[in-house]
């Protein structure tokens, strides 16, 4: 850990910032010198090869209020951010900002399960994307407990219906295979349609 110091401050140079004795008093300054003394601390706890990466992934996931544990959306877990007079309470869980539930009773949610990426690389969340059925999926799915935070990215086609009026269709719809595995299945009409049916056919095999 003796050449961490150098090594970051050359890596700053190289990034093409300028020396701290020579920069002003601004973001460009701040940054370096708050990354330099967490290196500082870093550097003299004396880590050995398997607690360095270990120790590396924990802060970064703390510093990025990232839990460390699964989500287990017990009470305790849950503040009430609605406001006076709301006609519905909604609670955030106060160990992952992005889970939401809509009632005490309600499914916890994770707005951030799915990322749509559109052909020209751009990344959005939003519900008002649609598959072949023409049905909206939305990017807030719920989860399953017990819970580990986790983003699918999948692609999408941008297409201008009308002047300054997008539409977003699924790509590949094969890409949310793995979504459904992880979240609870998103039940729009067709899916409910399949439920049905298959309900029937096991009565009927009864």
């Amino acid at each position: 850990m003796s050449n961490l110091i150098e090594h970051a401050k050359y890596e700053f140079l190289k990034l093409g910032y300028k020396p701290i004795e020579d920069c002003e008093d601004d973001p460009n300054k701040w940054i370096q010198e708050n990354v330099l003394a967490l290196l500082e601390v870093f550097s003299k706890q004396g880590h050995s090869g398997g607690s360095a990466p270990y120790t590396i992934d924990m802060f970064k996931k703390l510093a990025s209020f990232e839990p460390i544990s699964p989500i287990l959306c017990t009470d305790d877990e849950w503040s009430n951010i609605s406001s006076a007079g709301a006609f519905n309470d909604t609670y955030q869980n106060i160990r992952c900002y992005s889970i939401f539930k809509d009632g005490i009773n309600g499914k916890p949610h994770y707005i951030d399960a799915i990322v749509w990426r559109n052909q020209n690389g751009n990344q959005y969340t939003g519900n008002n994307v649609r598959n072949s059925k023409n049905e909206k999926i939305h990017s807030s799915q719920n989860i399953k407990i017990p819970f580990y935070p986790k983003t699918f990215y999948i692609d999408v086609i941008d297409y201008e219906i009308a002047p300054d009026d997008w539409e977003s269709r699924i790509k590949d719809e094969s890409q949310l295979k793995e979504v459904w595995k992880y979240y609870e299945r998103q039940e729009t009409p067709s899916y409910i349609r399949l439920l049905k049916l298959k309900s029937i056919s096991n009565l009927s095999n009864d």
